[in-house]
């Protein structure tokens, strides 16, 4: 409900997917642009949706999605976000004509503002003649990627990278995008990943504008190849979690008694593990990732959530062995309140998966990580923590003694103090950006301006 005596501003339209690590910026960015004067219509669908008691000041409307939850379940991401594609255009377009319909001079909707993923609130927003801005919940330089690659066998693509490559410095040279282009393996056929690619780039190209949940300083060189190739203006206003009030938008039950076991926990001790909300892998891996924890010797906290066994959505026991050889130092819990376990004082280290939501929220705690990426843009996100940045070491194989080794490299070597004390001037760095006069503090106001103008 809006606050009573308060003249209204202009109404923004969120438009979110379904994906945890999408609605948390989402909702992250709408609570934003509220504290700059907007109201906010958060459109979400019915499947996996937000809970609307912990956004009061907001209004949420859900719409038909078709989508079988079976289908997500099972991973298929590629096909879900194509039938989210297909089946929510129409009941959106409704919504929003009959918004349009009923809407005031005094509340009048400026525009809407989408995830990347749901690419058909473009059209919406052409068919009502509204402007659309689009929200990458990702790092800028996979923006870069796309553009260059929408299709490798396409005229002119590949040789706009090396017609470029000369003027990279260091930042997109240690990306490697070309060779990481290549190397990278997916389970979906290659034309229909490219068609998918293509569509995500020309929404971006005709976007109002571009919002990317990033730090000038982190991506500069990508940010600005980006802006020299889209007409839109871009917005890097990162990072969203910290720019907004901290409230739990967690589709998982988080279990807060990890924080009383971290309190019990030396300094910078703790190996904290999680590889986010819809990476699997097969139980070999598990038992190798298991074992690699307890030969380390280390204490760890290890997020272990339903699901993660790839085909099955209860979660896999542990040998009896294994609970006996670490239950003095290893703490397991099903799902965890992570942005408060980094910024706890026992955590050393993280073993993440790589998503860029896990990887802003590391830096921003000065936390070093131990990076083993499984698919899509975290193979990306490793080239800048490992290859630029050097804020963490990179992870190639689940296999126990080269876990065992990279863990202790991490938490109690020479290197691993080298990057940590590197995560920590980035931790500063991050800190800088957000104060007045800092990088994505004046970029925010720029965007609530070029909002207001619409």
């Amino acid at each position: 409900m809006e606050k009573l005596g308060k003249p209204k501003a202009n109404r923004l339209v969120f438009l979110t997917s379904p994906f945890q690590g999408h609605i948390n910026p989402m909702l992250q960015l709408a609570t934003i642009l509220h504290s700059k004067g907007f109201s906010i219509t958060i459109v979400h669908l019915q499947f996996n949706s937000p809970n609307p008691s912990n956004h009061p000041q907001f209004t949420f409307k859900p719409i038909t999605d078709n989508l079988s939850e079976s289908k997500v379940l099972q991973g298929d991401i590629l096909g879900t976000v194509k039938a989210l594609n297909k089946n929510c255009q129409v009941p959106f377009e409704l919504y929003m004509k009959q918004m349009t319909e009923k809407e005031d001079s005094d509340d009048r909707i400026s525009c809407i503002v989408y995830d990347g993923l749901m690419y058909f609130a473009h059209t919406v927003a052409n068919n009502l003649k509204l402007p659309g801005i689009i929200v990458r919940t990702s790092a800028a330089a996979g923006i870069f990627n796309f553009t260059v690659f929408p299709h490798p066998h396409q005229q002119g693509y590949i040789s706009l990278l090396d017609s470029m490559a000369e003027e990279f410095s260091t930042e997109l040279q240690s990306l490697k995008l070309k060779e990481l282009h290549a190397s990278i393996k997916t389970e979906y056929p290659p034309d229909a990943v490219l068609e998918l690619r293509a569509i995500i780039t020309s929404a971006i190209k005709d976007s109002s504008a571009i919002i990317i949940n990033t730090m000038s300083y982190l991506e500069r060189e990508a940010l600005t190849k980006i802006q020299d190739i889209f007409n839109a203006s871009i917005f890097p206003v990162g990072p969203f979690h910290k720019l907004a009030p901290t409230v739990s938008n967690s589709l998982l039950q988080e279990d807060r008694s990890c924080i009383s076991w971290l309190d019990k926990q030396a300094p910078k001790s703790v190996l904290y593990v999680s590889f986010g909300s819809i990476v699997s892998m097969t139980e070999d891996e598990l038992l190798e990732v298991a074992w690699g924890l307890a030969n380390s010797e280390l204490p760890f906290l290890w997020v272990l959530r339903p699901g993660l066994v790839r085909g099955s959505d209860l979660l896999e026991p542990l040998p009896e062995i294994f609970k006996k050889r670490v239950e003095e130092r290893g703490c397991i819990v099903e799902w965890a309140p992570q942005q408060d376990l980094l910024a706890h004082s026992a955590v050393g280290g993280f073993w993440t998966h790589c998503g860029w939501n896990s990887t802003l929220e590391s830096i921003c705690e000065g936390v070093p990580m131990l990076c083993r990426p499984f698919f899509g843009d975290q193979f990306l996100n490793v080239r800048y923590v490992c290859h630029l940045w050097r804020v963490g070491l990179e992870l190639e194989e689940l296999e126990r003694e080269k876990i065992v080794k990279a863990i202790r490299k991490l938490m109690v070597d020479g290197e691993g103090e080298e990057v940590r004390q590197r995560a920590v001037e980035f931790k500063e760095k991050a800190k800088l950006c957000q104060i007045e006069g800092g990088s994505s503090y004046c970029s925010l106001n720029d965007l609530a301006e070029h909002i207001s103008s619409y």
